[in-house]
């Protein structure tokens, strides 16, 4: 949708994924000049930035707060970005940085290096630095601009990149819109002088989502989730190494994915560049026998919430012998869990990897914040229930 504001012309995505960070950015691009129609397939008409009337409200998806305060750099006017209480409380210091090297005039309104965030451009500059391991959207931010400007940009890692697959996939796309990009030993380099081109799209299915339905076949029979590229670069594809490591059968046909039940057993999983799978894959090793430790994922932490500490507390309600770690957790799985209250922290990730436990757990279990899974699949509650689960909303 970024990419469609920015580019001269008619783009049009087919099947968006049309969740409450999804809507959050559409609402977003239009507040910066793009029109946009439709629905099922949307119809974007971009290329004519404007400076927003009103705050930019980001709700509860960082993804939108971060690139639309690149997007905003762009702009010799201040863009007000915020968001929920949970984006509120997300770093952006890295970024404010970066854009201030580029000359952005980029501030937090309460000084704290947390939004809301006042963004003032032009984006001049040809070289910043920014952290690799703390949000691989900061990189995202500041790559998706570079090409409208008429200097060249190089922005330089200062630290690991961690969750790369999700910049290579911006980069990625970028091209496919026009502009190209390389990659430097410590960082990345964008040419100026670039235009953005308008493009019909169809958006691939989401591993991330694909993930719930999948896992829960793993662990209470067969499940088959269409629509998914065996070939598509999204870093949340590793969730299928994932389930064959555990020993889950997984089979491919066509854009057809199976994955059955099998002996699951422990297994030791670095996570550094599929962040997001940390509390469903956490959820699959309780049941797995033998020990599991999951690591290189200390960035979940600064998620929605601390992913590790919520998605721990949950599996220890449910009586998993589990430990936190500085970066991940170690278990000792194959024992029975047990319906338990779960505390969802409004975390879309927690409460939809806490629901898919419950299904093989023994008894009930009570999930709080039950409708945070619209944010990233709002269709999952009622997806879940066409597999069998016996799922309630509580008023």
């Amino acid at each position: 949708m970024a990419l469609a504001l920015l580019a001269d012309g008619e783009s049009v995505l087919r099947r968006p994924l049309l969740g409450e960070d999804t809507l959050a950015t559409l609402e977003a691009i239009k507040a910066f000049g793009a029109q946009v129609t439709g629905g099922d397939e949307l119809r974007i008409v971009g290329g004519e930035l404007r400076c927003p009337d009103a705050v930019i409200d980001a709700r509860n998806s960082g993804t939108t707060i971060r690139l639309m305060a690149g997007v905003a750099s762009l702009l010799p006017c201040s863009t007000v970005l915020t968001g929920d209480a949970s984006v509120r409380s997300r770093p952006m210091q890295p970024l404010i940085d970066a854009l201030c090297m580029l000359g952005v005039r980029c501030e937090s309104t309460r000084g704290n290096g947390l939004a809301p965030l006042i963004v003032r451009g032009p984006n001049l500059g040809t070289a910043t630095e920014v952290r690799g391991d703390v949000s691989s959207q900061f990189i995202s931010a500041l790559l998706l601009p570079s090409p409208l400007k008429a200097v060249d940009t190089t922005v330089r890692l200062t630290s690991p990149l961690r969750s790369r697959p999700y910049v290579d996939i911006t980069r990625e796309m970028m091209l496919r819109f026009g502009a190209r990009s390389e990659a430097l030993p410590d960082g990345f380099l964008v040419p100026g002088g670039q235009r953005y081109r308008p493009q019909t799209y169809t958006v691939p299915g989401d591993f991330s989502s694909a993930a719930f339905p999948l896992a829960a076949g793993a662990l209470t029979g067969r499940v088959t989730v269409r629509n998914l590229d065996p070939a598509d670069a999204q870093g949340d594809r590793a969730f299928l190494d994932i389930l064959t490591g555990l020993g889950a059968e997984v089979a491919w046909r066509g854009d057809a994915l199976t994955c059955s039940r099998g002996e699951l057993r422990g297994a030791a999983i670095d996570l550094g560049d599929a962040p997001d799978l940390f509390p469903i894959t956490a959820v699959m090793c309780a049941y797995a026998r033998g020990e599991s430790r999951i690591y290189n994922a200390a960035h979940v932490r600064l998620k929605e919430s601390d992913r590790i500490a919520a998605t721990v507390q949950f599996l220890r309600a449910m009586g998993a012998e589990v430990r936190e770690t500085a970066d991940g957790c170690v278990m000792e799985g194959g024992r029975p869990l047990k319906g338990a209250h779960v505390d969802a922290r409004n975390d879309h990730r927690i409460l939809m990897a806490a629901a898919v436990a419950a299904m093989a757990a023994e008894g009930e279990t009570v999930i709080g914040d039950g409708e945070c899974h619209r944010i990233s699949y709002p269709d999952f509650v009622k997806d879940m229930r066409s597999l069998g689960a016996r799922m309630e909303m509580i008023p």
